[in-house]
């Protein structure tokens, strides 16, 4: 009788340093008892669409995405991007007047952590209210605000040690403001896998991702070649300097400041009217 192999869990992050270290040791078959993974590379608001209609079996999406998706997904208590230090920016031409009232703003996605984020520091400091939302990919907001398309860009990820680069300036960082004013991390990406898996497949996938971790952390020259691979031609200084922001204590468990900070988001988006509120048990595990 043949051994039936059974098939690799599909799973998608992005190519960011950060997920890439992360998964490195699994994807690569160095986490043992680990399922085999069939991976596909996506930035974040391919990854939340793909999980709004349930494609994939595993998915790095954005927190801000969860109400939409807990029906069918579960929240994994580790693997993805919490921090302190490490949120989005709003950032203006250097000459440009700092009132965003009325203001064209590029984002990169609506149903990103950093738009809730955004949004709730807009909400309390432009009374006025910004103007126009303008929908990018990420890595085009920097040269919009640059060469004067938009007024405002909202960024993420590397663009915090490259912006004065493109000659912009940092009018307001919203991770300081979600700090200052709730003193919790700030809640940027999660990992949620499909509740049909069922509770054991779920405590295995967690295991994997927490042993993938150490592994990284434990040999971090190990991963260099998987996170070079796909950063984009970024420097490998500022690889390393995203890796160190967005993987720390709350990528291995969240623990009960990183369920405090999750909630805390999605209460104060859902007051908001920008997302549906959370039931009770939304965010259990299993």
């Amino acid at each position: 009788m043949t051994e039936t192999t059974p098939d690799p869990l599909r799973i998608a992050f992005s190519p960011c340093p950060n997920d890439t270290f992360v998964f490195d040791a699994w994807a690569h078959g160095r986490v043992p008892g680990a399922p085999a993974l069939d991976v596909t590379f996506a930035d974040i608001d391919i990854t939340n669409g793909m999980a709004e209609r349930g494609e994939l079996d595993v998915l790095k999406v954005s927190y801000a995405v969860l109400p939409w998706v807990l029906d069918e997904y579960a929240l994994l208590p580790c693997g993805g991007a919490l921090g302190r230090g490490c949120g989005p920016l709003v950032l203006t031409r250097e000459d440009a007047d700092g009132d965003l009232t009325g203001k064209t703003v590029a984002v990169p996605s609506e149903r990103s952590t950093a738009y809730l984020l955004f949004r709730l520091w807009a909400a309390e400091k432009v009374p006025g209210g910004v103007g126009e939302i303008v929908v990018m990919p990420f890595d085009e907001i920097m040269p919009a605000v640059r060469d004067g398309k938009v007024d405002a860009g909202l960024v993420i990820h590397e663009a915090r040690f490259t912006y004065r680069n493109y000659g912009l300036h940092n009018l307001a960082d919203m991770g300081r403001h979600w700090e200052d004013t709730t003193g919790l991390p700030i809640p940027l990406g999660a990992i949620i896998a499909r509740r049909s898996l069922g509770a054991a497949t779920l405590k295995l996938l967690a295991d994997s991702v927490r042993a993938s971790v150490r592994a990284a952390w434990d040999d971090p020259e190990t991963s260099r070649p998987y996170v070079l691979e796909h950063a984009q031609e970024m420097d490998p200084a500022v690889a390393d300097q995203h890796i160190g922001l967005y993987v720390n204590e709350f990528t291995a468990d969240l623990g009960e400041d990183g369920y405090a900070a999750i909630r805390g988001l999605l209460t104060r988006a859902a007051a908001e009217g920008l997302v549906p509120p959370l039931g009770p048990d939304a965010l259990s595990f299993v």
